[in-house]
């Protein structure tokens, strides 16, 4: 995980990730790296509006933001 993590952002590329705080509330998030940590990573949260730092232990799927074509 932590060399997508890095590749991100390397690359300036948005990620959508499913998290769980530490109160075990489920949310899913587009996020843009900043700084990858030990243990944890800094990112530009576009739900919050604001940077949040992530632990790494807490995330349950991240992957690149999907496209959905809708309609025909």
């Amino acid at each position: 995980m932590k060399g997508l993590l890095n590749r991100a952002a390397i690359n300036r590329e948005e990620l959508e990730m499913i998290y769980r705080d530490n109160k075990g509330n489920i949310s899913q998030r587009r996020i843009n790296i900043i700084y990858v940590y030990e243990e944890s990573f800094r990112a530009y949260c576009y739900v919050k509006r604001q940077q949040r730092t992530f632990k790494i232990c807490n995330v349950l799927s991240i992957g690149p933001v999907r496209n959905v074509r809708k309609g025909a």
